[in-house]
């Protein structure tokens, strides 16, 4: 074998010598953070990029894209009511669309993206495209303009030439935007195929479209002035039950101490109270509900008969997340806000709000066009939860499970704005399960955490606040940059 001379660069056998593989290390150390740098620039700019404004229809919606993945395709990304969705469809490339739900002003169809009329078929698709389109014109413009920032500031520590820097810089700008352009042209170019049959929220989030609620069968209920559909909250349970109980009263345990009650006594009204201990939006409010042996109407069916009412009144989500379950997993297990159950209880979120969708596009079609409140939640608990501790409940759990509370809260508060309806927080301030004067029943009562007499009160009065109140107005669409 041939020797070679060795130096600093190469032994005698004529491999790299240590001088050697420290430049080469330095080029590869330098190759990954421009890799690094390029690829943090893409998603600097995904994550920055104002979401562009959709109308179509009556409806607003807001266009973007979600976080970058590695794989080659997957599904996007739906906003609903706060809640993060996969979409059915799945787009091509890392960079995938995200569609967010912000105003809907329809006064029927509503769960509609399309409608015909004299210049032909307003698409969904259609806009949702366009729209993107001009998101990613902006994404990919932001994108060379983070490239350029951040690689320059790389750039400024090296011992290197002016002209080495400026083609360094000008090299990461045109990965960039090769990168860029291939994964615009990758989610372009599926895109409206994708979208090509996406007609509503439906489509998009894989759930079909439900059919409108009919009116029950019945006479007109024309001296009816509200009513209050919803779960136990509304029914009042746990509370003396109503006057002259018939069977499906006492089946859902509606009380005379109801807010519904309240609300009648202060304004005069004739409230029908359809509430129903165990309800759900598909098991309850827009389909029948077996309760014991009696099988209740759809409660929005009923509500339908009562054509001159001007005023409905919501309490749903408790029995749609499980909260009741999720409250005794906490007791139990001693951990609230494990893994497990925060992705368990997430999963509820989502099913919820594709669940609420429904019922509030379908509160919007009520002929008669009422005044919709939509109660949230009360926290049981409060600040002290002293008298819980020999049941072994601590600050921690109390709080992780008021923190689930307030998401829940979140998602009732986002659709009804999203619907123009009016959200009503309630507040038991001062007044939790271990207060002086609780508005919440004992744990060793007959439906503990629910509301007292007290507590129904308070609930009616912030209801009846929020009809004093002005008409809600939507907030503004962000305007596209």
């Amino acid at each position: 074998m041939q020797l070679i001379k060795s130096g600093k660069d190469r032994t005698v056998t004529g491999r790299p010598g240590p001088a050697g593989w420290r430049r080469r290390l330095r080029i590869l150390l330098n190759a990954v953070v421009f890799l690094f740098l390029c690829g943090l620039s893409l998603w600097l700019a995904v994550l920055v990029t104002p979401m562009q404004t959709v109308d179509a229809a009556g409806q607003t919606v807001q266009v973007g894209a979600a976080s970058p993945r590695l794989s080659g395709s997957g599904p996007g990304e739906v906003d609903l009511f706060g809640q993060t969705i996969s979409t059915r469809p799945q787009f091509s490339g890392p960079i995938r669309p995200r569609l967010k739900l912000t105003h809907i002003t329809l006064n029927a169809q509503v769960n509609q993206f399309a409608r015909d009329g004299d210049h032909g078929t307003l698409k969904l698709s259609a806009r949702l495209t366009g729209g993107w389109r001009r998101y990613l014109l902006w994404e990919t413009l932001i994108a060379a303009g983070f490239s350029a920032l951040l690689l320059a500031a790389a750039t400024g520590w090296q011992r290197w030439p002016s002209g080495t820097k400026v083609k360094v810089l000008a090299a990461g700008v045109v990965c960039v935007l090769g990168a860029n352009s291939l994964c615009v042209y990758l989610l372009a170019s599926s895109t409206p195929k994708v979208l090509k049959n996406v007609d509503s929220v439906e489509d998009l989030v894989g759930r079909a479209p439900s059919s409108p609620v009919r009116p029950a069968r019945g006479p007109a209920l024309d001296d009816v002035n509200a009513v209050v559909i919803g779960d136990s909250t509304a029914a009042a349970i746990g509370n003396p039950l109503v006057d002259d109980p018939n069977a499906l009263d006492r089946a859902c345990k509606r009380s005379r101490d109801s807010y519904a009650v309240y609300l009648a006594q202060t304004n005069r009204w004739n409230v029908l109270n359809l509430a129903c201990s165990g309800a759900t939006v598909t098991a309850g409010v827009l389909d029948v509900q077996n309760v014991g042996d009696q099988v209740a109407p759809p409660q929005l069916a009923v509500a339908q008969r009562a054509m001159k009412a001007s005023v409905v009144i919501v309490s749903i989500g408790a029995n749609d997340v499980r909260w009741a379950e999720m409250t005794k997993l906490c007791l139990a297990a001693k951990a609230c806000d494990d893994r497990a159950s925060t992705a368990y209880y997430q999963q509820q979120l989502d099913a919820f709000a594709k669940d609420y969708y429904d019922l509030l596009g379908q509160l919007k079609q009520l002929p008669q066009q009422p005044t919709v409140l939509i109660n949230q939640y009360y926290d049981p608990f409060g600040q002290d939860v002293g008298c819980l501790k020999s049941q072994g409940v601590n600050q921690r759990m109390a709080d992780a499970l008021r923190s689930r509370l307030a998401d829940m809260n979140t998602l009732l508060d986002k659709g009804a704005r999203a619907f123009g309806y009016r959200s009503v927080p309630q507040h038991f301030s001062g007044h939790g399960l271990c207060s002086q004067r609780p508005f919440v029943q004992g744990t060793g009562a007959e439906a503990p955490l629910h509301p007292t007499a007290a507590g129904e009160l308070a609930i009616a009065l912030a209801d009846q606040q929020a009809l004093a109140s002005p008409a809600p107005q939507a907030a503004p669409a962000s305007p596209n940059p």
